[in-house]
This record gives C-alpha cells, sequence and structure tokens, in this order.
C-alpha cells in the first residue's frame, strides 16, 4: 500500500484469495456478477484503496460479460481494472491470459499476479522459458499470445477465454503490430479487456471487436487523472535544472534521452553532484549486494548507482536494467538518465519527467515526437498514492539556452544588444520551443494504424492447427483491419510462402484430410522444438544441404548460414567494419600504399561475410521458385562464428570491438542466434559438433544474463517461500554445471592457444597467459624450440579433437592437456593448464592456469 492510502499492485501485492490451492468456494461466486463485483470492491476497499468512477465502469462491464477499451490516463489503475478481470474469470472456471509488450514488464507482472492470486494459479510465457504453462492465468508477451491463437484459434477455440491486452499501443507499431491484432482475429470466443493511456480514437476498433466476439464492447475514457501533471519550460542549463529539482524535492527524476550515449554522458556529468547521503549509499550498496557486474560497462554502473544515479535503456544487458529498476523501486536512486524505455509501462516510480529533447532520430529521420510519444513518456510522472502532483520539464535546445544566457549579459546595453550574434539551429537538427510543448500538452494522440503481416512461423501454425488452412488463412488474411490493397499483398506473400514450404518438402499436401481436417502434414526430420521463425528459414534448410559434411569447417559453416538468415545487428556490424578497415589501413601503410589508393582500396574492405558467394548463388535458384523472398535476402556475417573460432568470452568480444555501450544488443543478438541454431537445424545437419557449438553458445548466453530464468526458478523452488521477495538479480547457476558446454569453453580457449603457437604470435599468447606467468619471452623460447624441430602445426579437425585432448576431472580443478598435432606424428609436445572450477563459476566462463608449455614426458 502507498503511503496517501492508494493501493499498489506492482510494489506490494495483497493477497486476494483466502487459500489459492482451493478455489470452489470463488467458483461458487462465479455465477453471480453482482457478488463478484462487491467481493473484489470489498477486497480492494480492505487493501486500502476506493474504486474511482471509471474503475467501477470498467470492472462491472467485465463481471457482465463484455468487453472494455479502458483508455484512462497513467495512474488511474488499470493495473486493478485487469486483476478484477483475471479474478472474474477465475471464478468463472475460464483460462486468462495477460499480455505486456515486453519480457521484463511480464515478468513484473507475474510476479505481482501471484503475490495476489497464488503462485500456482499464474503462468509465465516469453518465447524463451515457460512457468506453470498449465496456469488458469498466463502473464505472456503479445507474440506468444499471438501464436497461441495462431495454433488454437478459430470458431472452436477454448483456450483462451479471457485476454488482457496491456500497452495496447503497440497495435500502431509497425514492426509488432501484427501480435496485437491477431488475436482480436483468431479468438472470437474470448472476452477482451484493452487497455492502454495513449489509444486515441477508437470507436472503429471498439465495433469490430463486437461483431467478432459478439459481446458489446464498452469503451471506458476521458477519465481524470488522479495525480496531475503540471508542465514547465527550463531554460537553464541541463545540470542547473536538475539541480533544481532536487534542491526542491522533485525527485525521482526521469531524464529523458533520445540516443544511448547522450544518457550515458549526461548520467557520468551528474556524478559531481552530491545527490544521496551517505545513510542512503549505504543502503544501495546494501540491496546491492555480491551481484556480478561483469561486463565493463557494468563497471561504470556499479559506480554511478552506487552514487544513486541510475542509466536504463535498451542498450544494456536485462540483469542491469533489473536492477536499475528494482534499486528505484526501493526509493534509492535520485536521477535516472536513459532513454524512452521506461515508457512502456515498467512500474518505476518517479515524480519528475525531464525530457532533453522534443525531437528524435527514428532511424529514418529526424522528427518531432508524435503526440502519443508525448504523453506516453509524461504519463511516467507522479505516483498514485505517493505524489500529489507530477511534474514534466521540457529542456530548451542548448542554443535557444545559450541565446538567453548571451542575451541575458547585455540585457541593460543596447549597443551590445545589437551586436550579439546568436547561435544558429545545428545542422540536422529539429528544433522546438515552449510552442511545441504546449501543443503536444493538448494533442490528443493520434489513431492507431494496423500493421498486419505474414511470416513462415505464421502459415505453419495455422497449418498444423485441426480444420481445413485454407478456411482459416482466407480469414485471416481478407478480415485483418488493413486496406484491401494491402490486403492483396499479403495475400500474395502467403501464397508465395506456402509453395516455397511445400517445394521445399518442409509440408507434404494429403490425399485426404486426416481426422482432425488437416490437410497438409511436416516431413521434415526435425527436432522436437523446431521452429521456421526467420522470414529464411526455409533458404537455411535447403543452403545447409549444399555444405560438405566432410569438410572440417562443416559445424562452423551450419552456424554461418544461420547467422545469415537473422536480422543484422547494426552495432555489431559497424564495430567489426571499423576494425577491419583499421588493420586495413595499418597494413596498407606498412606496404608504402599512397593515400588516394589506400582509400580506394577501403571501398572494397567489409566485416566477415562466410559462404557469401555459395549463398549469394543459392538464394538465386531458391528466388526462382520463391520470388516471394526477394524482399528479404540472406545477409552473412560472422559473430558466433567468429566467438567460437577465436575462443571469445562474451567481455573479450565487446571489449575488442568497442562495443561497451551496445552490451543488450550483442546479447539479444546471441540470444536470437541461439534460438535458430537450436530450433531451426534438421537432424541431420546436427552433428556432435554443431551440438557442441549450440550448448557452449546457449551456456554463454546464460552466464552473461540470466536474471529472470533465475528469479523464475527463485519463486518456482518448492524450497523458496512464496511470499519471499524477490531480490535484485540473482547470479546464474554455475556454468561447471553444464559440462559440455564446460568442456566446449576449455577446449576453445586451448585451441585459441594451438592457434596462436602456431602463427608464432607470441606477443598474443603472453597477453592470454601472463597471470600464469608465461610472458611472450617465454612463449618464443618454447616456440623456437618445437619450430627447430617441426616446420608447422596442424591446426585442422584431427588437431582440434578429443585425440589430443586430455581431461582429469577432478572435483575441485581439471588438469588438461592440449597436445600439440606435430607433422611427424610425435605428439611430444603440447600445454598443461589447470581449470579452477571455483573460480570458473564466479567468472561465469572457463579460467585457466597455465602450468607448463613444450616438449612432455
Amino acid at each position: 500500500m502507498g503511503p496517501s492510502g492508494r493501493l499498489d499492485l506492482d510494489m506490494a501485492p495483497t493477497p486476494l484469495l483466502d487459500d489459492p490451492s482451493d478455489l470452489s468456494q470463488l467458483r461458487a461466486k462465479g455465477a453471480d456478477p453482482d457478488g463478484l463485483f462487491a467481493s473484489f470492491a470489498a477486497w480492494a476497499e480492505a487493501s486500502g484503496t476506493t474504486l474511482y468512477p471509471a474503475q467501477e465502469e470498467a470492472l462491472i462491464e467485465l463481471v457482465s460479460g463484455s468487453n472494455v477499451v479502458l483508455a484512462t490516463p497513467t495512474g488511474s489503475g488499470k493495473s486493478l481494472v485487469a486483476t478484477g478481470a483475471l479474478y472474474a474469470a477465475l471464478a468463472g472456471g475460464r483460462t486468462s491470459y495477460y499480455t505486456a509488450p515486453i519480457k521484463a514488464l511480464v515478468s513484473e507482472k507475474f510476479f505481482a499476479l501471484c503475490g495476489v492470486f497464488g503462485a500456482e494459479n499464474v503462468g509465465m510465457l516469453t518465447g524463451d522459458a515457460a512457468v506453470n504453462s498449465s496456469a488458469p492465468i498466463i502473464a505472456c508477451t503479445a507474440e506468444v499470445l499471438a501464436n497461441i491463437a495462431l495454433r488454437e484459434g478459430g470458431e472452436s477455440n477454448t483456450s483462451a477465454d479471457m485476454v488482457v491486452m496491456d500497452e495496447f499501443h503497440f497495435y500502431g507499431d509497425p514492426d509488432r503490430g501484427w501480435a496485437w491484432q491477431v488475436p482480436l482475429l483468431e479468438l472470437p470466443r474470448a472476452q477482451f479487456l484493452l487497455m492502454s493511456a495513449t489509444l486515441g480514437d477508437v470507436t472503429n476498433l471498439a465495433e469490430d471487436l463486437t461483431r467478432r466476439t459478439g459481446r458489446p464492447t464498452a469503451l471506458v475514457a476521458n477519465a481524470e487523472r488522479p495525480v496531475p501533471l503540471f508542465y514547465s519550460y527550463a531554460t537553464t542549463p541541463m545540470h542547473e535544472t536538475i539541480g533544481e529539482l532536487l534542491g526542491t524535492k522533485q525527485a525521482p527524476i526521469y531524464v529523458v534521452h533520445f540516443t544511448q550515449a547522450s544518457a550515458l554522458e549526461r548520467a557520468q556529468a551528474l556524478m559531481s553532484v552530491n545527490v544521496c547521503t551517505k545513510d542512503e549509499k549505504a543502503a544501495i550498496a546494501d540491496l546491492i549486494g555480491a551481484f556480478r557486474f561483469s561486463s565493463a560497462f557494468g563497471t561504470t554502473l556499479s559506480r554511478l548507482v552506487r552514487h544513486g544515479i541510475g542509466v536504463h535503456h535498451a542498450g544494456m544487458l536485462p540483469k542491469y536494467r533489473r536492477l536499475v529498476e528494482q534499486l528505484a523501486q526501493a526509493g534509492l536512486l535520485k536521477v535516472i538518465c536513459g532513454t524512452d524505455t521506461l515508457g512502456v509501462g515498467i512500474n518505476v516510480p518517479i515524480r519528475t519527467v525531464v525530457f532533453s529533447a522534443l525531437s528524435k532520430y527514428d532511424g529514418t529521420r529526424t522528427r518531432l515526437l508524435s503526440a502519443r510519444e508525448f504523453h506516453q513518456i509524461a504519463g511516467r510522472a507522479g505516483r498514485a498514492g505517493y505524489d500529489t502532483a507530477g511534474t514534466v520539464v521540457v529542456q530548451a535546445p542548448e542554443h535557444e539556452v545559450e541565446n538567453l544566457k548571451q542575451f541575458a549579459k547585455v540585457a541593460d546595453d543596447p549597443k551590445k544588444r545589437r551586436k550579439l550574434v546568436r547561435r544558429k539551429v545545428p545542422e540536422g537538427m529539429v528544433p522546438w520551443s515552449e510552442s511545441t510543448m504546449t501543443r503536444l500538452v493538448s494533442a490528443a494522440p493520434e489513431p492507431l494504424t494496423s500493421h498486419m503481416r505474414i511470416s513462415t512461423a505464421m502459415i505453419l501454425d495455422v497449418v498444423d492447427r485441426p480444420g481445413d488452412p485454407f478456411i482459416a488463412m482466407r480469414r485471416l488474411l481478407t478480415e485483418n483491419h488493413e486496406p484491401r490493397k494491402r490486403q492483396l499483398k499479403l495475400i500474395r506473400e502467403a501464397v508465395g510462402i506456402a509453395r516455397s514450404l511445400l517445394q521445399a518438402g518442409v509440408l507434404e499436401r494429403l490425399d485426404e484430410p486426416d481426422h482432425d481436417g488437416r490437410r497438409y502434414r511436416l516431413t521434415v526430420d526435425l527436432p522436437p522444438d523446431f521452429a521456421l521463425n526467420q522470414p529464411l528459414s526455409t533458404f537455411a534448410l535447403a543452403a545447409i544441404e549444399l555444405l560438405d559434411p566432410e569438410s572440417e569447417t562443416h559445424a562452423l559453416d551450419v552456424v554461418s548460414v544461420m547467422e545469415a538468415t537473422l536480422e543484422d545487428p547494426r552495432q555489431i556490424l559497424a564495430a567489426q567494419l571499423n576494425k577491419a578497415k583499421g588493420e586495413a589501413v595499418a597494413q596498407m601503410k606498412a606496404e608504402g600504399i599512397e593515400y588516394d589508393e589506400r582509400m580506394a582500396l577501403l571501398e572494397d574492405v567489409t566485416y566477415p561475410k562466410p559462404l557469401e558467394e555459395l549463398l549469394g548463388a543459392a538464394f538465386e535458384t531458391y528466388l526462382q521458385s520463391n520470388p516471394w523472398a526477394a524482399d528479404v535476402r540472406p545477409s552473412p556475417k560472422s559473430v558466433v562464428r567468429e566467438m567460437w573460432e577465436r575462443a571469445f568470452t562474451f567481455r573479450e568480444f565487446v571489449s575488442v570491438y568497442g562495443l561497451t555501450r551496445s552490451e543488450g544488443a550483442v546479447l539479444r543478438y546471441l540470444s536470437d542466434a541461439f534460438k535458430a541454431l537450436r530450433s531451426g537445424i534438421s537432424a541431420a545437419a546436427r552433428t556432435d559438433e554443431v551440438t557442441d557449438i549450440v550448448e557452449w553458445l546457449g551456456e554463454l548466453v546464460r552466464q552473461v544474463d540470466s536474471s529472470l530464468l533465475d528469479e523464475w526458478e527463485q519463486l518456482t523452488s518448492p524450497d523458496q517461500p512464496l511470499d519471499a521477495p524477490v531480490s535484485v538479480p540473482a547470479r546464474p547457476r554455475p556454468v561447471t554445471g553444464n559440462e559440455r558446454a564446460f568442456t566446449a569453453m576449455v577446449r576453445n580457449s586451448l585451441f585459441r592457444r594451438v592457434e596462436l603457437f602456431a602463427r608464432r604470435r607470441w606477443y598474443d599468447l603472453g597477453q592470454l597467459d601472463a597471470e600464469s606467468g608465461w610472458t611472450a619471452e617465454r612463449w618464443q623460447d618454447v616456440g623456437e624450440q618445437y619450430f627447430d624441430e617441426h616446420e608447422d602445426v596442424g591446426t585442422g579437425p584431427d588437431a582440434r579433437g578429443p585425440a589430443l585432448l586430455i581431461v582429469d576431472r577432478r572435483p575441485d580443478v581439471w588438469r588438461v592437456r592440449q597436445i600439440l598435432d606435430d607433422p611427424a606424428g610425435d605428439h611430444d609436445w603440447g600445454f598443461d593448464v589447470e581449470v579452477d572450477l571455483e573460480e570458473s563459476d564466479e567468472a561465469g566462463t572457463a579460467i585457466l592456469r597455465l602450468v607448463d608449455a613444450g616438449r612432455m614426458d
């Protein structure tokens, strides 16, 4: 409960059921809408809150069986209405889905709902993991519900009876909006609660929902914001603006930036301000405890948060964002500098929002914020039950602040005023002013626009469900909310994808429908968790068949095919390109190539693109029978492959390419690659080495950031009390627990030394083993002795094979010998290392200590 009596479900869940394991008494109330409403209102009142009129109206409609579109301001209690909807469904013995746009918000809602309904009645699905998936209440991402709707939807569907869709304005998102639309199309038997503070005019949407479900749809809107917002336009420099807000007790303050770099720079600049007391800093340190700051950015973040300053943006690792959120929820951060990531509903207490700008680059152009974007961010200010008012400050552009500052200096001198040279708007900047702010404050959110799309996975889901897929796809393609011209384009795409699946042999048409009415079957020998999640997944299946299974690089070539089907990680590829060009320039300078020629030659330098020619030729052939795929071409790249070949840890990869500010983007790419490799390769191509790479990659991802998985396991553990508080993100499971993945890490680290030794890279070897006392000079001495006897060192598959790797596994330490593949086959040279298991678990990666190198006894 908040300090002024308002119930806060997300911060302090209050149990709603006397005995969560026995729902019989609740089910007895299910047929009485009045009784349900009265009992829920009584629970809310006993928890310290009285329902607002808009909440009462929405709840009465919901218990009566109507759909509800809840378009009320942030802080007006939409979460409480959602809880009432789930309560009514639970009383009626119905299954409910609560969707949110991001996994972090799903996790937050999951824990809150567990506190209200009991952990046994709540489950979670995010696509990466499932917790208590048979529970009557499921928290999930919108994409997960959309896929469930596609697999199980249609007129006979009974798996989703109540659907609560939070942050429904994502319906208008160009990339993800399809996931908010599909449940509306495919779950006609469900009752819907659609919620957002920034929906705009949804009259047509409400009418469409009534037509599809046969239920009346109530639009609850225009409620008064319980915590009023006060807007101001600041013409002081940013540090003065923040200083004044801190001095007048307006913290916590969220300073909104529209680039990740500027958010971090602002946070670091505030280190000169003492924002926290000594006691508050001690409380921060106590809450952080033994949290692992496992990266270069983590070191910076640790210093900032211990000073009371947070950073929050999508480029951070999820565990770092979660830590900042939890410190803020505990009231320990006075200032958070971030992007607009907190605008999607994460429950972080904010009293004041400061806009550093009213314009942003949206990936295509720099433009002013839309009314929806402005209100979504501004709405985070002011906490119901904590604040009597929220503050929104728009910072004037720097050139305007500077002009006003210069004018103030000469305000009393007419001559100097005439000579004053005003700063101009910087080139490329879209300026804003106080009138811009005034317009946005009064403007209503723009109408939502449909963004339906068709994918391979969508068609496979529909084809695999009972019934005639033609009827299901016809409804999906012709009854969506797109204009007719766009519907025809989607139909052509769907026909093209279906043909490619048939031609690739993934689907086979049945002569007669089976007993469930299915007219196709899956033909390829695929693993149980196989999924064609990428637009070019069927192309990948065909391309892998072109690879030589006898090639020493076959496993890595399989990786490269799968990487070519993934979305390009822009930050990583730019960093690889910059590094490649830097190395090329250094080499050309060493060769004495003139400047103009160097510049011309640099045009041909690119980041690594394995199998580029093979994949290009294969795709041209593929297009002849799959012309629909022309808009999505394979994009060869080497991220996972390079990390495996060079035995990189996550931290080493980030450091080598200077990706400290984009760690989250690196992790997302590796996570997507892991899912593609785990579920997108046929059984025939899944060799032992491919499996080793998949296991290694999965464990690497988990060791970098397993915060959500560990929290879920903590909550669902039989030894964990249901009411135990969830602490800051826990450490991941011991890396040595996955022996196959850990062995791959050790083998990779040793083989990296083999390759460096073979190339006589003594300096690099010295860098690797300096802490073991093996300098470059010491390595060179051993190397010269070896090469006096042998011409080279083998680095092929035999050199990497198990015959040349001897592992003595002991409880606390592994003793490992890597034997060199010499041309004479004597196998009498190599390296001996010790692997400390405790240190490896602490670091989240294999920690090796070189014991000896040279001729072996």
